[in-house]
């Protein structure tokens, strides 16, 4: 098929994710043909750095050589297989390297297939380890301004407006409690916090945050002395704690999980996204031996946890994310990400320089800044989508939160690229 074909027939069958398809009567797809370390091709020839990840997944570039010939290895043994009362060599070696990696408190893995799925898999756990305790806490608790999915469970937890009012009225029961906007406001948001558990308390199964960054929250940063007393005060009341970290984990927050900066281990913690270095589908609940055994019985005492995906444990999608791990231990890349997020920095002091540019912010290798000042109709982060776009930018802005959070092989030079188009775009969208 030609480009224009491609566009055709797209627009004729599909219904692309958050989007508003009449947008697409005059902002055209993007048809990508192929894609290799940083850039995606479009079948013009044109080349695109991929500043999200492709929506925060990619790890290690796009076509990476390895990733590549372990998964090509994997298809020749085995592709998948019910994980209902069978195994495979891959997801047990997964399984005892992420229990590995992790502290006492995480020595149990359950798969599912994407992040909106691991975060139902940790409120349903959450819930029904509660429920065999003889404690029936209806109740959920996150915080104000957080997003963590977009199935009915995951949207009930989260906050974000845009994806959540329109489905009030099938949602689940949850509490907010405010998030600190900065390291001020900690001490009146512990207090906000205290008031909700001591009216609610017995009645919240599980409380569920992104540590450090709420990515879809504008990508939000808060402090860990917040995460590490909000998540102690939960569990001193039997209040399950579940760590979102699907964006915020493998190394995006500076270190490889998000929780070893915050001082604390969750009860549950979920993982996808970069867990497969954006290759397939796969996402992880960690939990503890101690929540396990509370649904270890005979059959007929009605004690399982009955969830389920067909795709779950798939041998392609293990075998990506053993790659991963992989790479992670060949190559020290928490040390090399923390030189070039120092760079990333210094390239993005530049854009100080505008005055409608404001909130700099960043945390490992997840960087942002705000668009302040515009009408409230005008699209300004649309026009910073449509700039990049001819300047051989992948942006998507969260409204007029601009961000940039590439895959780590991305070079120095790259970056400058990056932030000297930026500029450039800045220059033509002035008030």
């Amino acid at each position: 098929m030609t480009s224009k074909e491609l566009l055709e027939s797209d627009l004729k069958t599909i219904w692309h994710p958050c989007t508003q398809m009449k947008d697409h009567e005059k902002l055209p797809l993007i048809p990508i043909k192929r894609g290799k370390g940083v850039y995606l091709y479009d079948f013009d020839g044109n080349a695109y750095i991929d500043c999200v990840s492709s929506w925060w997944v990619n790890l290690f570039g796009h076509g990476n050589d390895y990733i590549n010939r372990k998964l090509k290895e994997q298809t020749d043994i085995l592709e998948h297989v019910i994980f209902a009362g069978f195994t495979h060599e891959g997801i047990v070696r997964l399984s005892n390297r992420l229990v590995g990696l992790t502290p006492k408190g995480l020595e149990k893995c359950f798969y599912a297939d994407n992040g909106s799925s691991c975060v139902e898999v940790a409120l349903k756990m959450s819930y029904h380890a509660h429920l065999l305790d003889g404690q029936k806490r209806v109740k959920f608790l996150s915080l104000t301004n957080s997003y963590h999915g977009e199935t009915i469970g995951a949207l009930s937890v989260g906050a974000v407006e845009l994806y959540k009012n329109t489905y009030g009225g099938i949602l689940i029961q949850c509490l907010q409690t405010p998030v600190p906007k900065n390291n001020q406001d900690i001490p009146d948001a512990l207090k906000a916090l205290e008031s909700i558990l001591e009216a609610e308390g017995e009645n919240i199964a599980a409380f569920i945050l992104e540590p450090l960054i709420q990515c879809a929250g504008n990508m939000h940063m808060y402090s860990a002395e917040y995460v590490l007393k909000a998540s102690k005060m939960c569990q001193e009341r039997g209040i399950y704690v579940i760590f979102d970290e699907i964006a915020v984990g493998f190394g995006r927050s500076g270190s490889l999980f998000a929780y070893e900066q915050c001082g604390i281990t969750p009860d549950f913690l979920c993982l996808s996204k970069g867990l497969s270095g954006g290759y397939m589908p796969l996402s992880v609940v960690m939990t503890s031996d101690k929540v396990y055994e509370k649904f270890y019985a005979p059959y007929e005492e009605h004690k399982a946890f009955l969830h389920s995906h067909s795709y779950t444990g798939n041998a392609l999608a293990c075998a990506c994310a053993n790659a991963v791990l992989d790479i992670f231990e060949s190559e020290d890349v928490i040390k090399k990400n923390k030189v070039l997020s120092s760079f990333i920095v210094s390239m993005m002091d530049d854009l100080k320089e505008f005055e409608f540019v404001s909130g700099f912010r960043y945390q490992g290798m997840i960087f942002a800044f705000d668009l302040i000042g515009f009408a409230p109709d005008r699209r300004v982060g649309l026009e910073v989508f449509e700039k990049g776009l001819k300047k051989g930018l992948l942006l998507r802005p969260l409204g007029n939160t601009i961000y940039f959070m590439p895959p780590y092989v991305i070079t120095q030079e790259e970056i400058k690229y990056v932030f000297d188009s930026l500029k450039t775009i800045l220059k033509q969208i002035q008030y």
